[in-house]
């Protein structure tokens, strides 16, 4: 049963109040937020009742086992959420500043084992008084409302806010393990009809990671048999490996490579390092395409001038540098004005 309309109050709620109410909606049960506040049930009645007087409207219908939203719970929950989140992200920062100086990134899984942590130890060794945190998530994170300071991001240019900088390129290349070739030598396309061919599981169902597959390779390199005048070119060959090995992280693909399981078709800025100590071994190096995606830095507004998030954008620019002049990296015009 609904609460009988309430003559709104004019001052401001109570954060305690507004706290509890976003609690107990988020949980539809009144037991759940009291111990997730440490409070008692009664507690929490006691302020929702107090905020549903202030509001002068009732926020939750009763029932004898749950609670719902009303209407008018529903819009002050959509205001609450956001407000709250701000205001504990701001004092997270305010704690961080009067802390230890911390840096948050947020990237995917694979770019963060194979090129980021592994350059880490030299910015750490030169900073040793700021702290790294790294958010490795597949999924976009908003810099405006997260706890993050920045991202790195991997997408085709029309994909990335304008005040995106570009680090480099990527060009693809099969790769495979020293020992793999001594006993499968390859030494043009057609050798790796006999050879397990690893490649990204999901990249025939993204858009735009359709480039990391191996018929796209093919289609690029691959030269039709010359037909007879009047006719039609035949279609370019497809290989015929030896098996297939599907994975869905760049991470796996390149660990099967280096122990051996097959040859896989790389994305050359994560397997730079790999390809210098030898670990594996570029082939076909004539046969390197590039591709529309790029990697990018992108730092939160509101982290811009901070000190430290300074430091480490500037050391991420230098460290793409390395990485451009490892692959060979020639940017595309259109995204010169975005280099560092």
């Amino acid at each position: 049963m609904s609460l009988p309309p309430r003559h709104p109050r004019t001052r401001p709620i109570g954060m305690g109040h507004l706290r509890a109410f976003e609690t107990v909606a988020r949980h539809l049960n009144f037991r759940a937020a009291a111990e997730e506040l440490s409070l008692t049930q009664s507690a929490v009645s006691r302020q929702i009742q107090a905020l549903e007087d202030e509001v002068g409207a009732a926020l939750f219908l009763r029932h004898t086992r749950a609670v719902e939203l009303t209407s008018a719970g529903s819009m002050l929950l959509r205001a609450a959420s956001t407000a709250l989140e701000r205001v504990d992200m701001t004092v997270r920062q305010i704690r961080q500043s009067a802390g230890r100086k911390s840096v948050a990134i947020t990237t995917w899984a694979s770019f963060a084992s194979m090129w980021l942590i592994p350059r880490l130890e030299a910015f750490q060794r030169d900073h040793p008084d700021i702290d790294i945190r790294i958010d490795a998530t597949d999924a976009a994170v908003d810099l405006a409302t997260a706890d993050v300071d920045l991202a790195l991001r991997y997408a085709v240019p029309q994909a990335v806010p304008a005040d995106a900088v570009r680090l480099f390129g990527e060009k693809l290349t099969p790769v495979a393990s020293p020992w793999l070739l001594q006993s499968h030598p390859i030494r043009r396309i057609e050798d790796l009809a006999g050879c397990a061919l690893i490649e990204a599981g999901d990249a025939h169902r993204t858009r735009h990671l359709e480039w990391l597959t191996w018929q796209r390779w093919l289609d690029h390199f691959a030269t039709p048999e010359p037909a007879p005048r009047g006719r039609k070119a035949a279609p370019k060959p497809r290989l015929n490996p030896q098996r297939w090995l599907y994975f869905n992280y760049a991470q796996q693909i390149v660990q099967a490579a280096i122990i051996g399981q097959g040859v896989a078709l790389a994305r050359l800025p994560l397997v730079a390092e790999n390809l210098a100590s030898g670990a594996l071994v570029e082939p076909l190096p004539h046969a390197r395409i590039d591709s529309p995606l790029v990697y990018w830095l992108v730092v939160a507004p509101r982290s811009a001038q901070r000190p430290e998030v300074k430091a480490f954008a500037d050391w991420l620019l230098q460290q793409a540098a390395i990485t451009r002049e490892a692959i060979g990296d020639v940017p595309d015009p259109d995204t010169l004005d975005q280099m560092d």
